[in-house]
C-alpha cells in the first residue's frame, strides 16, 4: 500500500547541535520544520564529550551532556516536529524526499543535512568483539575504573595525547601507538607525555589485533619500519584516530570532497539547489559547537531568504 507523503517546508536530517540551531531558526523565520534523529535523544556527539566544555561562547559546561540538556530546554516549547529513533532508509535530493525504514515519506522544498561524523574504526580483529568489554570510548570517563591497569591509545592527534595523559593518572601505564613518524598533536601535549614515565610512545606502529579472553588481555602490534610484530600486555584500549563524515547515504546524489565531507559555499548551500549542510558533516576544518551553531543559523536564514525573493507576496517585492 502507498503511504501519503508528508509535507514540511524543511527537513533537518541529524540532531546535534546543527541541526537543533536549524530548527530552532527555522521555528523562529516561520518555517515548518521537521528533525529527524536516528539515535533515541538528541544532541548527536555531545553526550559523549566528557570534559569541561569552555570555549563555546556564552555558555560553559561540566561535560556534553549539560550542554546538549540546555540545549534541548531552549527548544522545549518551539514549534517544530521531531522524531526520534528515525533510521533513515533512502533519501533522493533531487525530489527533497526522505523515506525512513518504516516506510513514512516525507517531502519539503529545502534539506539541511546535519548527519555529523562517527569515529573512525581501526578494522582489526577484535575490535567489534571488545566494545564495552575493554575498548573504552574516554580517558574522561573511564580513568577511575582503569587504576593500575596497562592501557593502549591510538592515535596521535590531541585526543589522543590528552586520552593519554589523562589515563596516565591513574593507570599502570599507558602505550600510546601512532601509525606515522610525526605526531600531529600540539607540542605540550607531547612534551608533556614524553616527560611522563607512565607513558610510552611508538611512532611508525599500528595495531594488527586486539585478543583476550571476556576482556581484553592482549594487543598485536606491527612495527611500520621493520615490519616485526609484537605484543603487549593490555587491559584497556582507548581509539582515536580521527573521525569521518555519516555521509555514506548522499553518495551519488551530492558533491563531497575526497573525505566524504559535503561541499558547501559561505551560505551552506551545497551543490543542489535548496539542500544545505551544516555542522561537522560540512566543517573538515572547524568541526566545533559554536561553528556548528552558526551554520544552522546560516542555513535556515539562507531558506527563509530564498523563499521570501522567490514569493510573489514576499515582503521583498511589497518593499516592506
Amino acid at each position: 500500500m502507498n503511504r501519503k507523503e508528508i509535507n514540511f517546508d524543511v527537513i533537518i536530517i541529524g540532531g546535534g547541535a546543527a541541526g537543533i540551531s536549524a530548527a530552532l531558526w527555522c521555528d523562529d523565520l516561520k518555517l515548518n520544520a521537521l528533525l529527524l534523529e536516528r539515535e533515541a535523544e538528541l544532541g548527536g556527539q555531545l553526550p559523549r564529550v566528557y570534559n569541561p566544555i569552555k570555549n563555546h561562547l556564552g555558555i560553559e559546561t561540566q561535560n556534553g551532556s549539560e550542554m546538549r540538556d540546555r540545549f534541548v530546554k531552549q527548544i522545549e516549547n518551539r514549534r517544530f516536529t521531531i522524531r526520534l529513533e528515525s533510521e533513515i532508509a533512502r533519501v533522493n535530493l533531487r525530489k527533497k524526499s526522505v523515506t525512513l525504514g518504516g516506510g513514512e515519506t516525507f517531502s519539503a522544498e529545502a534539506i539541511i543535512i546535519a548527519a555529523g561524523v562517527r569515529r573512525r574504526k581501526l578494522n582489526v580483529a577484535g575490535e567489534d568483539e571488545f566494545r564495552d568489554r575493554g575498548i573504552i570510548e574516554s580517558g574522561k570517563r573511564d580513568a577511575d575504573l582503569l587504576k593500575d591497569k596497562n592501557v593502549c591509545v591510538i592515535g596521535g592527534g590531541d585526543a589522543a595525547f590528552e586520552n593519554a595523559l589523562i589515563l596516565a593518572e591513574t593507570a599502570a601505564s599507558v602505550t600510546l601507538v601512532h601509525r606515522r613518524e610525526i605526531f600531529r598533536a600540539r607540542a605540550e601535549f607531547i612534551e608533556q607525555a614524553r616527560s611522563n614515565p607512565k607513558i610510552m610512545t611508538l611512532t611508525e606502529t599500528a595495531v594488527r589485533k586486539i585478543s583476550g579472553g571476556g576482556r581484553i588481555e592482549a594487543v598485536e602490534l606491527e612495527n611500520l619500519k621493520t615490519r616485526k610484530t609484537f605484543v603487549r600486555n593490555i587491559q584497556a584500549v582507548l581509539i582515536r584516530i580521527g573521525v569521518e563524515p555519516n555521509t555514506d547515504f548522499l553518495r551519488g546524489q551530492i558533491e563531497l570532497d575526497e573525505g566524504g565531507y559535503v561541499k558547501i559555499n559561505q551560505n551552506s548551500e551545497t551543490s543542489i539547489e535548496n539542500i544545505f549542510a551544516v555542522g561537522d558533516a560540512a566543517n573538515p576544518i572547524a568541526p566545533t559547537i559554536s561553528s556548528a551553531v552558526g551554520m544552522g543559523a546560516t542555513a535556515a536564514k539562507s531558506i527563509s531568504f530564498k523563499s521570501k525573493v522567490q514569493s510573489p507576496k514576499s515582503e521583498v517585492e511589497n518593499g516592506s
